[in-house]
């Protein structure tokens, strides 16, 4: 029987030097579905990449699901199972299923009950969708997930208070610079999680912010909500030494940030003191800059005590949201329960029709050599009945104990 499967490598096991190492590119994801999808025993599978997890959802028929997972992770990132494997959380049927709600309803995220991860978990539904690799099974294990965030969020307070990732970044800011409206914002990016940033350093007064992108249009989108300026990330050099805040997000598969940059940039500043906070996985901004004098270099990881200052008020509303996953779970479970019921009157139809094209076929051919037209349709109606009944009359035959009664409408005239 086949099982549900989750892999993760996620922020309460790992640090950020092992996330950026399993990330999935966006430009990856297409090929990476499609081989995953290949592998012997995989009958369906969804990949979810974000700053703080690499999660790998999958419908497994045979073999071992854990192995087969883990050994696919591992070759796609050239990454040995002795390193990976105390990172590696595995969770199959009901654990999966209780994870995947977690994760949408943002009990698992670093920034307890924060919104963005449906968004991100319903982006990589949909790719899985396009490329073809879900199944009914993970279809439904994923509709699922949605509703019961649905009614998490509708029947608890647990995202009312404005804390997410962008959120904290920004008051991480605070700490190192009391009055942010003075200080010149350099926002690198154009994703959810940058814009998020700009909204709230909008929000604290924050006048000077440069929104820089690979794609001019999608920073100038951002740019003119906030009043800031855009950039092309080619003109990022030239530009660095005025900030004094940088926060950067991008989907780049290396470093865009380097020591060598910063050095330059401190010295036209004259060693004016630079935030940099990287939320990006992979990181965006190489760990060496974090050696230079008047550079305050800080990672996602880094953002745990300004979120832990934030969600004390949350907690009483995450013990509401699990009793709901919980009761959902039932719905998802009688649902599964009834599956292979699903799938034997489907194949029962599927053979029913079968039989009837090739009897009407049959018919039709006699009918044009001429056949006496009456004693066609009788033979036709006999060989249907004898040919579809045969099956469930061979198996009534060889079960010792049959309930009788549950046959009523399906084999007329059987009496005790």
């Amino acid at each position: 029987m086949s099982r549900i499967a989750i892999l993760s490598v996620n922020h309460a096991q790992a640090p950020v030097a092992v996330r950026e190492r399993v990330a999935f590119a966006p430009n990856q994801l297409t090929d990476e579905l499609q081989k995953l999808n290949e592998l012997p025993g995989v009958a369906a599978c969804v990949i979810l990449s974000t700053c703080n997890r690499s999660e790998i959802y999958a419908v497994i028929e045979t073999g071992n699901p854990q192995e087969i997972l883990s050994d696919y992770l591992s070759q796609t990132h050239n990454i040995s199972r002795a390193e990976i494997d105390p990172y590696l959380v595995y969770f199959e049927d009901d654990k999966a299923l209780a994870h995947i709600c977690n994760v949408a309803c943002g009990l698992d995220s670093l920034v307890l009950g924060e919104p963005q991860i449906l968004g991100q978990l319903k982006d990589a539904y949909h790719a899985g969708k396009q490329v073809g690799t879900l199944d009914k099974k993970l279809e439904k294990l994923f509709q699922h997930a949605f509703s019961t965030a649905k009614k998490v969020r509708t029947d608890t307070q647990i995202g009312s208070s404005p804390v997410s990732i962008a959120y904290c970044a920004v008051k991480l800011s605070e700490k190192i610079f009391t009055d942010l409206s003075e200080q010149t914002v350099l926002l690198i990016g154009a994703g959810e999680m940058i814009e998020l940033c700009a909204q709230h350093l909008h929000q604290k007064g924050v006048r000077n912010m440069i929104v820089a992108n690979r794609t001019l249009e999608n920073a100038q989108k951002i740019a003119e909500q906030y009043n800031a300026q855009s950039v092309n990330l080619k003109r990022f050099s030239s530009i660095v030494d005025q900030a004094d805040i940088i926060i950067s997000s991008t989907a780049a598969s290396v470093p865009i940030i380097g020591k060598g940059l910063i050095e330059s940039a401190l010295k036209k500043r004259k060693h004016k003191p630079m935030f940099m906070l990287d939320i990006a996985i992979p990181r965006d901004i190489e760990p060496e800059v974090g050696q230079l004098a008047d550079v305050y270099l800080y990672t996602i990881d880094d953002l745990e005590q300004v979120v832990s200052d934030n969600v004390d008020s949350r907690e009483k509303e995450k013990v509401l949201a699990q009793e709901i996953i919980i009761k959902q779970a039932q719905v998802f479970n009688q649902w599964l329960a009834v599956l292979p019921n699903e799938q034997l009157v489907q194949s029962y139809r599927t053979s029913a029709n079968q039989i009837k094209d090739q009897v009407v076929l049959d018919a039709i051919k006699r009918l044009n050599n001429g056949g006496d037209g009456e004693q066609i349709i009788k033979k036709l109606a006999d060989q249907l009945t004898n040919k579809i009944l045969h099956t469930t009359f061979k198996n009534i035959k060889q079960t010792d104990h049959v309930d009788l009664s549950q046959c009523e409408g399906c084999v007329p005239n059987i009496k005790k």
